[in-house]
């Protein structure tokens, strides 16, 4: 009979409220349960979000045969950058990519997203340098890369979305801050090819990733396949309906 009361008040005191100051809390989009040793135990859309690599890997990111393995030219080249723009690099770490876009989108920006403080301090050496001032060291949380609304022309993740603990989180602030007609490209190791030397968590399928960006007012547009070992999956923010 207690309980048959407290519900009845609930209720009752639910009803007088104006619609507007009801607020139902929305169903979690991750669900946790056992997972891999390469991954977090968190899944979204049924794929495990895999381990973050940290700042003690920065020199991995600068190894020399990354040239010709990942071949950053022909990415960069198909990006289509021109003067003025302001590109995010989110999750830019060393600044590999960031320091190969800043020539080409001078005297724009290439605001350099990471989550790791250490990797921020690399990047703030980085924009100290003659060639690539005007690469904008930004730290970001795992939940929000901390970007302006309606700033960039276009923003990158490079073998980062996989990673990313909060994707939904990211990408609704990531679309917040492209400009109308701004492009998102998504770079991740081809998880339809076994042959691709990288382990399973982190490469990802486009079936995957058009899975999981479909609740985005965003246009797939196409996967380039240029690279050797990657996808280049560019999506377009979509004008807002009048």
């Amino acid at each position: 009979m207690y309980m048959r009361q407290i519900g009845f008040w609930i209720t009752f005191v639910t009803c007088m409220l104006p619609a507007s100051t009801i607020v139902l809390a929305a169903p979690s989009p991750y669900e946790f349960k056992a997972g891999s040793p390469d991954g977090i135990g968190k899944f979204y859309f049924n794929r495990e979000i895999a381990h973050v690599m940290g700042y003690e890997g920065a020199d991995w990111l600068e190894h020399p045969t990354r040239e010709q393995e990942e071949r950053p030219d022909l990415l960069v080249k198909e990006l289509h950058l021109t003067a003025g723009m302001t590109v995010a690099d989110i999750g830019a770490g060393s600044g590999y990519l960031s320091k190969r876009m800043a020539a080409m989108v001078f005297p724009g920006k290439v605001l350099a997203v990471d989550v790791q403080p250490q990797m921020v301090e690399m990047l703030r050496a980085l924009s100290g340098q003659t060639t690539t001032h005007n690469v904008v060291p930004v730290q970001a949380t795992a939940s929000d890369p901390n970007l302006p609304v309606n700033s960039i022309d276009l923003a990158i993740l490079v073998d980062v979305y996989h990673e990313l603990e909060f994707p939904r989180e990211v990408i609704s602030h990531v679309y917040a801050a492209l400009k109308t007609g701004g492009e998102l490209v998504l770079v991740e190791y081809r998880g339809e090819d076994a042959s691709v030397p990288i382990k399973a968590l982190h490469k990802m399928t486009i079936a995957q990733v058009r899975l999981e960006l479909r609740r985005f007012p965003l246009t797939f547009e196409r996967a380039d396949e240029r690279l050797p070992i990657q996808h280049i999956i560019f999506f377009r923010k979509n004008p807002t309906p009048n």
